[in-house]
């Protein structure tokens, strides 16, 4: 298939229940529950864990409709904003977060985070803690030139971001862009959370595949160094999924402080 031919994920229609059920659902036999779900909510739940990335504001950037990797977040800062590309993935993340009827169970990563911090029997209360720590749930045209300008929110002690800028980066400018005007919206001593896939092209929902643009932890970290942060961390995990929707490599994730 002509990769000119893929779809954007902000804009064009994406169906979200559809990238939901596939990559995220809680199925015992989910193709990418090591990938996208485990490995992400670990990870985060062990850095926050050490005690030295917490605060008031968490600003969430990040690609389709997912909230599990925060689910361990809201234990370390008091609100968090979530912003998105794409309407459709915003109207699916208000129909979980308001319980209306027909919502994405998130059940299965709650119950997950709660076993990882040693309360599997507060899996509940876990899932009306994230709820309450999300006050907004704003979408954005990352085309725009600066986020700051385009959106009125404060600037976020911690900002965490999976895979925002594989779906909507084209080309390695854009990529240095897009980070940028993330990193904007940080205060200076703050972190930044990152979760990418490596080699990415492309991503497939229902009949549709949507264009991800390629690149890894190496190009991530030269840009954010460039930047004037420092990186704490970065790991490479390998890929364990086997399936022809999509063709990352594996999952990156680093996390890195805001000098100045």
């Amino acid at each position: 298939m002509d990769r000119s031919s893929y779809k954007l994920y902000h804009k064009h229609d994406h169906d979200s229940r559809t990238y939901l059920e596939t990559y995220c659902s809680g199925s015992s036999d989910m193709t990418f529950k090591e990938d996208i779900l485990t490995l992400p909510t670990e990870k985060l739940h062990n850095a926050l864990s050490k005690g030295h990335m917490t605060g008031e504001i968490l600003i969430d950037i990040s690609g389709g409709p997912l909230v599990h990797h925060l689910y361990s977040a809201c234990e370390f800062f008091q609100e968090s904003i979530v912003l998105r590309a794409n309407e459709q993935c915003i109207m699916e993340i208000m129909k979980w977060h308001d319980d209306r009827t027909g919502a994405f169970c998130w059940g299965h990563a709650a119950a997950h985070v709660a076993d990882l911090e040693g309360r599997s029997d507060q899996c509940e209360a876990k899932e009306m803690k994230l709820k309450s720590a999300i006050t907004h749930v704003v979408k954005f045209d990352p085309e725009t030139e600066t986020l700051a300008d385009l959106i009125e929110v404060p600037q976020a002690d911690c900002i965490t971001s999976f895979g925002f800028l594989d779906l909507v980066c084209k080309d390695q400018d854009d990529f240095k862009r897009n980070l940028r005007k993330i990193l904007t919206l940080l205060k200076p001593g703050g972190h930044l959370i990152l979760f990418g896939g490596i080699n990415i092209s492309y991503y497939t929902v229902g009949e549709q595949k949507f264009h991800a643009f390629s690149y890894d932890e190496k190009v991530t970290s030269n840009v954010l160094l460039d930047e004037g942060l420092t990186i704490l961390q970065c790991e490479v995990t390998p890929r364990k999924s086997e399936s022809q929707l999509t063709d990352f490599d594996g999952i990156f994730f680093i996390t890195a402080c805001k000098q100045k």
